[in-house]
Protein backbone atom coordinates (compact mmCIF):
# COMPACT_ATOMS: atom_id res chain seq x y z
CA UNK A 1 0.00 0.00 0.00
CA UNK A 2 1.28 3.48 -0.83
CA UNK A 3 1.31 6.47 1.46
CA UNK A 4 2.08 10.08 0.72
CA UNK A 5 3.38 13.22 2.33
CA UNK A 6 2.12 16.32 0.56
CA UNK A 7 2.33 20.09 0.77
CA UNK A 8 -0.45 22.47 -0.18
CA UNK A 9 -0.05 26.18 -0.87
CA UNK A 10 -3.04 27.96 0.63
CA UNK A 11 -4.76 31.05 -0.78
CA UNK A 12 -3.01 33.24 1.82
CA UNK A 13 0.41 31.96 0.70
CA UNK A 14 0.95 29.74 3.72
CA UNK A 15 1.78 26.05 3.47
CA UNK A 16 0.00 23.02 4.87
CA UNK A 17 1.79 19.68 5.17
CA UNK A 18 -0.17 16.46 5.48
CA UNK A 19 0.04 12.72 4.98
CA UNK A 20 -2.44 10.21 3.62
CA UNK A 21 -2.96 6.68 2.42
CA UNK A 22 -5.51 7.94 -0.12
CA UNK A 23 -4.64 9.13 -3.58
CA UNK A 24 -3.57 12.75 -3.69
CA UNK A 25 -6.05 13.87 -6.32
CA UNK A 26 -8.92 13.04 -4.01
CA UNK A 27 -7.18 14.50 -0.98
CA UNK A 28 -6.65 17.90 -2.59
CA UNK A 29 -10.30 17.98 -3.69
CA UNK A 30 -11.38 17.16 -0.13
CA UNK A 31 -9.35 20.08 1.21
CA UNK A 32 -10.83 22.41 -1.42
CA UNK A 33 -14.37 21.24 -0.60
CA UNK A 34 -13.76 22.16 3.04
CA UNK A 35 -14.26 18.63 4.33
CA UNK A 36 -11.52 19.12 6.91
CA UNK A 37 -12.38 21.65 9.59
CA UNK A 38 -8.79 22.53 10.30
CA UNK A 39 -6.15 24.81 8.88
CA UNK A 40 -7.02 24.67 5.19
CA UNK A 41 -10.78 25.27 5.50
CA UNK A 42 -10.37 29.03 5.97
CA UNK A 43 -7.54 29.24 3.45
CA UNK A 44 -9.14 27.78 0.31
CA UNK A 45 -8.50 27.25 -2.47
CA UNK A 46 -5.38 25.18 -1.96
CA UNK A 47 -2.93 23.91 -4.55
CA UNK A 48 -0.81 20.77 -4.35
CA UNK A 49 2.81 21.90 -4.67
CA UNK A 50 4.80 18.90 -3.39
CA UNK A 51 4.29 15.19 -2.97
CA UNK A 52 6.40 12.18 -2.12
CA UNK A 53 5.30 8.56 -1.93
CA UNK A 54 6.33 5.99 0.66
CA UNK A 55 5.71 2.28 1.07
CA UNK A 56 4.66 2.72 4.71
CA UNK A 57 2.37 5.31 6.29
CA UNK A 58 4.77 5.54 9.25
CA UNK A 59 7.46 6.86 6.91
CA UNK A 60 5.09 9.42 5.39
CA UNK A 61 4.10 10.61 8.86
CA UNK A 62 7.77 10.92 9.88
CA UNK A 63 8.49 12.99 6.76
CA UNK A 64 5.45 15.18 7.47
CA UNK A 65 6.66 15.88 11.01
CA UNK A 66 10.12 16.76 9.75
CA UNK A 67 8.86 19.12 7.04
CA UNK A 68 6.41 20.81 9.44
CA UNK A 69 9.39 21.84 11.55
CA UNK A 70 11.15 23.53 8.64
CA UNK A 71 11.40 27.22 7.91
CA UNK A 72 9.46 28.81 5.07
CA UNK A 73 12.70 29.12 3.09
CA UNK A 74 13.30 25.37 3.36
CA UNK A 75 9.70 24.62 2.38
CA UNK A 76 10.00 26.84 -0.69
CA UNK A 77 13.31 25.21 -1.69
CA UNK A 78 11.62 21.81 -1.39
CA UNK A 79 8.69 22.95 -3.56
CA UNK A 80 11.09 24.26 -6.22
CA UNK A 81 13.19 21.10 -6.05
CA UNK A 82 16.22 23.28 -5.27
CA UNK A 83 18.28 20.60 -3.51
CA UNK A 84 21.43 22.76 -3.31
CA UNK A 85 19.54 25.53 -1.50
CA UNK A 86 17.83 23.00 0.75
CA UNK A 87 21.22 21.50 1.73
CA UNK A 88 22.60 24.99 2.37
CA UNK A 89 19.64 25.93 4.57
CA UNK A 90 19.85 22.64 6.45
CA UNK A 91 23.56 23.14 7.12
CA UNK A 92 23.09 26.74 8.25
CA UNK A 93 20.21 25.82 10.57
CA UNK A 94 22.38 23.06 12.06
CA UNK A 95 25.16 25.57 12.76
CA UNK A 96 22.69 28.05 14.30
CA UNK A 97 21.18 25.32 16.48
CA UNK A 98 24.64 24.27 17.65
CA UNK A 99 25.49 27.86 18.54
CA UNK A 100 22.30 28.34 20.53
CA UNK A 101 22.80 25.16 22.57
CA UNK A 102 26.48 25.75 23.33
CA UNK A 103 27.07 26.82 26.91
CA UNK A 104 28.13 30.41 27.41
CA UNK A 105 31.82 30.69 28.20
CA UNK A 106 32.35 31.48 31.85
CA UNK A 107 34.03 34.74 32.61
CA UNK A 108 36.99 34.56 34.92
CA UNK A 109 38.01 37.43 37.02
CA UNK A 110 41.09 38.07 39.04
CA UNK A 111 39.31 40.51 41.32
CA UNK A 112 39.09 39.58 44.96
CA UNK A 113 35.55 39.02 46.20
CA UNK A 114 34.98 40.42 49.69
CA UNK A 115 35.59 37.81 52.34
CA UNK A 116 37.59 35.64 49.92
CA UNK A 117 41.21 34.82 50.65
CA UNK A 118 43.70 35.64 47.98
Amino acid sequence: MSAFVYMLRCSDGSYYVGSTRKGLEGRGAEHNEGLYGGYTKARRPVELVFQQSFDRIEDAIAAKRQIKGWSRAKNEALVRGDWDRLRHLAASSFVEAAKSTSPEPRMRTTEKVSGEKA
